[in-house]
């Protein structure tokens, strides 16, 4: 805030301010002498009380304060457009063994199906390539933030010193962001619901690798806004085109009539990041020839 002449303050945007900030008065309340009154919960600033913004009657301001901290921090980065990449946090890295494996069937499937841990990468390095003909505004990959092909695509697109976004969730268990998420656009969630929401809204395409229960969740969203025409009908690419029609028949769903022949046309399968791309720059930019190096 800048200090004029007489002592009056403007703001640095240029926009006059005559209340005091917020920030001012945290900083007051701090120096205030430690009182019976002053150290009651009932005297803390309401804004600065978690007990009391933890209440249950503050639930849909938690909400909005989900949904508004995320969407000013990348608004103000600029970033108008994600690339968001879905996948089994299970799936290791080739080579590496299958941690989350509690057979050896399991081992084995997961263990194979790391080549899409690399293909995943690929992808993101590619969406990276692209975004910075853009500034880093355009195409920006988002992932869950967390292991398996989620690191695989913040890997890929920092690799290529493509910033990187990921949204995480709390959940029973710890899980720490994974290390190439760039870190001022490392986010945490609470609310399952805010967080496919910002997903979902600056995606220009949403890649699906093979997952679990987590990753069907964020698929049937995804189809189900675009079938609802409530979104905006992006390219749903779906890598490993064997497993997704192992544990979902598609066309059982046309066939009984619970889906319409044409929806069928809303998902694509592929198997090789180069595919994938296309299909995203066929929908975009009519040309598709950023290599992977």
């Amino acid at each position: 805030m800048a200090k004029l002449r007489n002592g009056r303050h403007r703001q640095d945007d240029g926009v006059w301010k005559t209340l005091k900030s917020s920030q001012t008065d945290r900083s007051r309340v701090a120096g205030i002498p430690r009182t019976p009154q002053s150290e009651s919960p009932s005297y803390r600033l309401a804004y600065l009380d978690d007990d009391f913004l933890c209440r249950e009657e503050l639930r849909p301001v938690r909400l909005q304060l989900e949904l508004l901290k995320t969407e000013m921090i990348l608004t103000e980065r600029g970033i108008k457009s994600t690339i968001v990449m879905f996948g089994g946090a299970r799936i290791p890295a080739p080579g590496a063994s299958a941690w989350a494996a509690r057979n050896e069937t399991q081992k084995a499937n997961l263990e194979a199906a790391s080549i899409y841990y690399e293909e995943a990468r690929k992808f993101a390095r590619l969406c990276g390539e692209h975004a910075a003909l853009h500034n880093h505004q355009e195409y920006v990959v988002v992932t869950g933030g967390g292991p398996g092909v989620m690191e695989a695509g913040n890997r890929g697109a920092a690799e290529v010193g493509a910033p990187t976004i990921g949204l995480n969730i709390v959940l029973p268990h710890e899980q720490a962001p994974n290390a190439f998420v760039t870190p001022e656009l490392s986010f945490n969630f609470h609310y399952f619901a805010i967080r496919k929401m910002h997903f979902l809204m600056r995606a220009k395409a949403i890649a699906i690798f093979p997952g679990g229960f987590g990753t069907l969740d964020e698929l049937f969203e995804a189809v189900t806004l675009i079938q609802t025409k409530r979104m905006e009908p992006i390219p749903l690419i779906l890598f490993a085109e064997k497993f997704w029609r192992k544990i979902v028949n598609f066309e059982a769903l046309a066939e009984f009539g619970t889906i319409a022949p044409d929806d069928l046309k809303l998902l694509h399968f592929v198997e090789t990041a180069e595919e994938a791309w296309k299909i995203i720059a066929d929908r975009y930019e009519h040309t598709h020839d950023v290599a992977v190096k």
